[in-house]
């Protein structure tokens, strides 16, 4: 079992409450970040980091149109996240 954890921000807000789907494709996208697609909507995509074995970090989604700009910002969230935790 995987202990699932969402990315919470400065002022502990979510980029994705309230987002359901189903993962059908997961890949790297770089920097310790992975993208899963949905088959689900206009091409959505979920990104996350591992923390380990069990603990995911889901930073952020969006769609194919906006694919490149949301890689960048769930990058900057995980180097975030992996700063905070130092």
């Amino acid at each position: 079992m995987v202990d699932v954890r969402e990315y919470l921000d400065r002022s502990g807000d979510s980029y994705h409450a309230g987002w359901a789907g189903q993962f059908f494709q997961c890949e790297s996208v770089g920097s310790g970040v992975h993208e899963c697609r949905i088959a689900l909507g206009p091409g959505y995509r979920v990104y996350f980091g591992k923390d380990g074995e069990r603990l995911v970090i889901l930073l952020g989604e969006g769609t194919k149109k906006r694919q490149q700009t949301d890689i960048k910002d769930a990058i900057a969230r995980w180097q975030h996240y992996k700063n905070r935790k130092k």
